[in-house]
């Protein structure tokens, strides 16, 4: 009977022991996935600040796909999160206006030529009080972007020269949904 008991105890011991190692693995999977999805394929990050308005506000939570940009350029009027050069983990989201290569302009009017060209968009609310760099023709080199807010007189954008062209290799991802708050809960649209 004794030596049934022992059997039994150390059987119940060895089912939670393998129950608990079952269990630590799982956790262990789920944080690799987790850690591979947030590094390579998706990461939330809030909106700080009113230079995207009225298309993204001060607060909003957004998943940025991280992903697309490995399999297709970016594209103008694409809403993308970049690395800010001079000061460190500090991040803009702001949108693609020109491509690589292209030269970029902001009359005294406050309209946009690329390449010589009126650029048709309706992303901005109001007319550009402030062309800063653009003022002059912009030419952007082969792995250049500029961008702007869409509240273009609230934005410390391309036409500043802190931020300047956007190199492709300061490019986190694209924004792809607004998951906060639940009532604006939405996927962005670019083009």
């Amino acid at each position: 009977m004794e030596e049934e008991n022992k059997k039994e105890k150390i059987g119940g011991i060895k089912g939670v022991i393998r129950e608990a190692v079952s269990v630590l693995i799982y956790l262990a999977i789920v944080f690799v996935l987790t850690y591979l999805v947030v590094e390579f394929v998706g990461q939330r990050t809030v909106v700080s600040g009113s230079s995207m308005e009225s298309t993204l506000s001060d607060g909003n939570n957004l998943i940025v796909d991280k992903l697309s940009y490995n399999f297709k350029d970016p594209e103008r009027f694409d809403i993308i999160v970049f690395k800010y050069q001079h000061e460190e983990n500090t991040y803009y989201i702001k949108r693609i206006i020109g491509l690589p290569g292209e030269t970029v302009q902001i009359d005294k009017d406050g309209s946009i030529f690329i390449d010589g060209n009126l650029l048709e968009e309706d992303y901005g609310n109001e007319v550009i009080l402030n062309p800063g760099l653009a003022e002059e023709p912009f030419t952007l080199g082969e792995d250049e972007y500029f961008v702007l807010g869409d509240n273009r007189n609230g934005s410390t954008d391309s036409r500043d020269p802190l931020v300047g062209a956007v190199s492709e290799d300061w490019i986190l991802g694209r924004a792809w949904v607004r998951i906060w708050p639940l009532s604006d809960f939405e996927i962005l649209q670019h083009q």
